[in-house]
């Protein structure tokens, strides 16, 4: 029997947080099918934000675990890993959206065609990846968080980056579905999903992705 694929499953460290729905979500697929480590910047612990009555216990659970204790993504080795999870992070516009880090882990992943999952949120960490005005999935079909869903949130005036205009106006192909319709585009080797009812789908594309190969 050979050994399980690695994922690394990349998450923000920024106060807004990681969706705990999404992160159990990603975190049970995987858990079962890849070796898996956690990152973050600084290696700082996931703050878990919508934890609810169904993922309450499981977080609790969660961070009684090593994984509760991310590596640093700073000193992320991309090569030792044969796929890329980023679930849902509202706070992933605030660090990883512009990781230096994240963006060479990406790069690596790009040029030897690696899986990579990104979902809602966690789509903005994707538009680290410039080099110079290029973005490196310049020409890629992707989705991720429409203007419609997120022009609900009362911080919208504020937000950093809207995904849907950046991928439009970095050459990339942007498609959405309505607001918290499942919603999961792949192109070659990135899969994207709209939004946190789309990780389960995203994340079993992942998994099939690397069974496949």
């Amino acid at each position: 029997m050979s050994a399980k694929p690695t994922c690394l499953i990349v998450a923000s460290a920024s106060p807004q947080g990681v969706s705990a729905k999404s992160f159990h979500q990603s975190f049970s697929l995987c858990s079962s099918a890849f070796n898996l480590q956690t990152a973050t910047p600084g290696g700082r612990p996931v703050d878990f934000v919508g934890v609810d009555e169904t993922t309450s216990r499981w977080v609790q659970d969660f961070s009684a675990t090593p994984y509760a204790t991310p590596a640093k993504l700073e000193s992320i080795d991309g090569a030792r890993y044969q796929s890329l999870l980023i679930p849902d992070c509202p706070g992933a516009l605030n660090d990883l959206a512009h990781s230096g880090s994240l963006h060479r882990i990406l790069t690596h992943f790009i040029s030897q065609q690696k899986p990579v999952c990104a979902v809602g949120h966690g789509v903005s960490a994707l538009c680290c990846a410039t080099e110079g005005q290029r973005w490196i999935f310049s020409g890629y079909s992707l989705t991720g968080p429409s203007v419609f869903e997120l022009v609900r949130k009362p911080d919208f005036a504020n937000l950093p980056l809207i995904v849907e205009d950046f991928v439009k106006d970095s050459g990339g192909s942007y498609t959405g579905n309505q607001e918290d319709a499942v919603h999961v585009v792949i192109d070659r080797h990135l899969i994207t999903g709209q939004n946190i009812q789309s990780t389960s789908l995203a994340v079993n594309n992942l998994i099939m992705f690397c069974n496949a190969k």
